[in-house]
């Protein structure tokens, strides 16, 4: 079915144009040879870009409809008008479809978004993802990272604990690697350092004195 509007009086041409952003207008007549010719490129633009009180295409017989045609001097067929929100922007004489179909194509921008074909595939971003494969991945990006409690807890003791030792020791540096909060030193040999005998060990002397000894 035809999108192209009809217009058969002044009346109706004046409620399609108060009505419409654009509106293209074909003044032809019935013995126009050229007006004929160019006819199908004319139904073809009205049934890509006719949109409902926004884009109109119009047909005008000059010979039936003369007060529409003396209101914009029409006097050689065909004859192509092209307003915006009433007024005249463009006008094309004689049969040109190229130059036709440039006039429509940019008048078509003025009528704002949602004039021009509709596309419903999905969008594209750099690198070939989708668009709906990017707010997944943002997603799983997103998400709140997990504590582990325990190891938490070790890493703040085992701070303290070299802390301490650095703090009260002569030798802060060597008391830090042979202290038990280190984790990176080798664990202390089965037996070494106790018993008796000619080959044991005696015990470290305290290398700091308490309160206590300091009394005494």
């Amino acid at each position: 079915m035809s999108a192209t509007i009809k217009i058969g009086s002044l009346a109706q041409w004046r409620q399609v144009v108060g009505s419409s952003t654009i509106v293209v207008a074909d003044f032809y007549a019935d013995w126009c040879g050229p007006c004929k010719m160019i006819a199908p490129t004319f139904e073809g633009l009205s049934t890509k870009f006719s949109k409902p009180n926004k884009i109109a295409f119009c047909k005008i017989d000059v010979d039936s409809q003369r007060d529409v045609a003396q209101q914009y001097s029409v006097r050689a067929m065909p004859t192509f008008l092209i307003l915006h929100n009433g007024a005249v922007i463009n006008t094309i004489q004689g049969a040109n479809p190229p130059a036709l179909a440039a006039a429509v194509d940019k008048a078509v921008k003025l009528a704002g978004p949602g004039s021009g074909p509709v596309f419903t595939t999905a969008g594209k971003r750099l690198g070939g993802e989708g668009v709906a494969g990017a707010a997944a991945s943002r997603t799983s990006l997103g998400r709140p990272m997990k504590w582990d409690l325990n190891s938490l807890i070790s890493t703040i003791i085992s701070f303290f604990g070299l802390y301490f030792i650095s703090l009260f020791s002569l030798d802060p540096y060597k008391a830090a690697e042979n202290s038990r909060f280190n984790k990176n030193a080798p664990p202390p040999a089965a037996n070494a350092g106790s018993g008796s005998g000619p080959g044991a060990k005696k015990p470290a002397r305290a290398t700091f004195k308490t309160m206590a000894d300091l009394g005494s």
